[in-house]
């Protein structure tokens, strides 16, 4: 599956962001699919992830902040950001693996390019 990021820009803290990955085959939801995020610096750190068997689960520092939802007619998924501060300041990246959902990077196999958000004070 190949995966395609977009909608990332430059926002006021206190604002809200929409970004989303397109992903391309027949079988998009059979993937348990993720949102990373990467700060200058820093490692890549788990987001949040809609999993193959309905599930979503969210980093504590986004819960209740940050919404993931996918369309699966369209193959695509959503990462809905709102309450967004400084610290949310990262590339952006969609990530697809087959079975069950994972918080680790390593585990992904497929991952999109990354769409930037920065967000000024």
């Amino acid at each position: 599956v190949q995966l395609q990021a977009s909608g990332g820009g430059l926002v006021q803290a206190g604002g809200s962001l929409r970004v989303s990955c397109a992903a391309s085959g027949r079988t998009f939801s059979r993937y348990s699919m993720a949102w990373f995020r990467q700060a200058p610096g820093k490692d890549r750190e788990f987001v949040g992830g809609d999993w193959s068997g309905g599930s979503t689960y969210y980093a504590d520092s986004v819960k209740g902040r940050f919404t993931i939802s996918r369309d699966n007619a369209k193959n695509t998924l959503f990462l809905q950001m709102s309450s967004l501060s400084p610290e949310d300041t990262a590339v952006y990246h969609c990530a697809a693996k087959t079975g069950g959902g994972s918080r680790y990077p390593s585990a992904y196999d497929y991952w999109g390019q990354g769409t930037l958000v920065t967000v000024s004070s």
